[in-house]
């Protein structure tokens, strides 16, 4: 690199999280948002910088959920692949903040990463969420990801599919991190649903409600599933599903649901400011993805100690064990929701089990913290001092939490004395 990355005035490393934003967002900012408090309990200042089409009204409802994380936000009015000025943007907003390490959530950040580190010298992280929705832009933009992979200092994965896939593209194993998604466990309540809960949706206490989220897109299922959920009704059982999302399949749904004539049992929520009152009111959570990574509503549910049907697609396996903390089923088949959800509507005892051991599960594998620490070490990879940095940090906290560690080391200075 041509010239040095200076230390932050303040002494601590400044990250700048960047990802492309359509609305409200979905999975990927929620991590994004949630980092800026765990990144300060181990001393480093960060933001999160959206761009976003001008006047998209969603924004605002990031703008809110950053507010009630902590987080400092930024959004960048972003008029397409060819808005130079996003560049500049990006480039002052780095100076100003004295930006040293940018870590980049989707293709386009990627780029401008590489973009702007010629006029402002930084460390450049990326995080590969997946490409879910296939359009026919889809195969340029893996062709921009295999081009800056390649190109960045550390690549973290949140499954072991997209570890494969970014290995295929070139990028270098020992560059190439797997850190699963995870969840701030405080954020979500393990009561079981009532009353005033269910009729939020308009159910009453004698119906089983099964909810679902996502995008309404191809790759979600919901067509699958709702099929699945009419044969149910159908053969007796007093279900109601609710799917909460937004999405361009949302009038092909509703027909497929008005066909069923099913409408007093079936209902598309739309989008939930928040998600959590959706979990709050089911008694089941069904994934029926398709195609997917490691979704954070999967991981959501199982901390409302929820029990959950899934599909074995991507990295569903590592989180949920079939019969122990979850029924894992078949994916794109009506046939294998159907069975997974009957399933647990013939045991209450058996939801009980698996709804518990989910919880569990969440706690000793998917607690938001403990993903931090990880991240925070692909961080000390980037540098020598950033490595003595990161560890004495850790360290630190540590010592201060009053954990046991053989490695706690004795208080030191925690700002950065040197160029990183």
């Amino acid at each position: 690199m041509a010239r040095s990355i200076r230390v932050p005035s303040t002494g601590r490393p400044m990250v700048l999280h960047t990802r492309v934003v359509t609305g409200t967002g979905g999975g990927p900012e929620k991590t994004i948002l949630n980092s800026p408090r765990y990144l300060r309990k181990y001393g480093f200042d960060s933001a999160c910088l959206f761009m976003r089409p001008p006047g998209d009204e969603g924004f605002a409802v990031l703008e809110k959920k950053a507010a009630a994380a902590d987080a400092e936000i930024l959004g960048l009015d972003d008029r397409g692949p060819f808005d130079w000025n996003v560049v500049r943007q990006c480039i002052r907003a780095c100076r100003e903040r004295e930006v040293n390490i940018w870590h980049a959530h989707d293709y386009k950040s990627n780029a401008l990463g590489l973009l702007v580190q010629k006029f402002h010298p930084m460390h450049l992280v990326t995080t590969a969420h997946g490409w879910v929705r296939f359009t026919s832009k889809t195969p340029l933009y893996y062709r921009i990801d295999r081009f800056c992979m390649k190109r960045y200092r550390e690549v973290i994965c949140v499954s072991q599919d997209l570890v494969e896939a970014c290995r295929k593209t070139g990028v270098a194993a020992e560059r190439l991190q797997l850190i699963d998604n995870a969840i701030v466990l405080d954020d979500y309540s393990t009561q079981p649903p009532t009353l005033k809960d269910r009729m939020k949706f308009g159910f009453d206490s004698g119906i089983t409600v099964i909810g679902a989220a996502g995008r309404l897109s191809e790759e979600k299922g919901f067509h699958h599933l709702i099929d699945a959920v009419a044969r149910l009704i159908r053969d007796g059982h007093q279900v109601g599903l609710v799917i909460a999302g937004e999405g361009h399949l949302r009038e092909q749904l509703q027909q497929q649901i008005d066909l069923h004539e099913m409408q007093s049992h079936i209902r598309l929520a739309g989008f939930l400011s928040d998600p959590r009152d959706l979990y709050r009111a089911v008694d089941l959570f069904v994934l029926s993805s398709i195609r997917e990574g490691l979704p954070n509503v999967v991981l959501e549910a199982m901390a409302s100690q929820r029990p959950v049907v899934v599909t074995a697609c991507n990295g569903i396996p590592r989180l949920v064990e079939n019969d122990r903390n979850g029924v894992v089923v078949r994916p794109d088949s009506v046939e294998s929701l159907y069975n997974g959800i009957q399933k647990c509507l013939s045991s209450s005892s058996f939801c009980r089990s698996i709804a518990a051991e989910g919880r569990t599960t969440i706690e000793e594998q998917f607690c938001f913290d403990r993903r931090m620490q990880k991240v925070i070490r692909v961080y000390g990879k980037l540098s020598d001092q950033l490595r003595a940095y990161t560890e004495r940090r850790l360290n630190d906290v540590t010592h201060e939490s009053g954990d046991s560690n053989p490695m706690a080391a004795q208080p030191v200075d925690t700002k950065l004395a040197v160029s990183v």
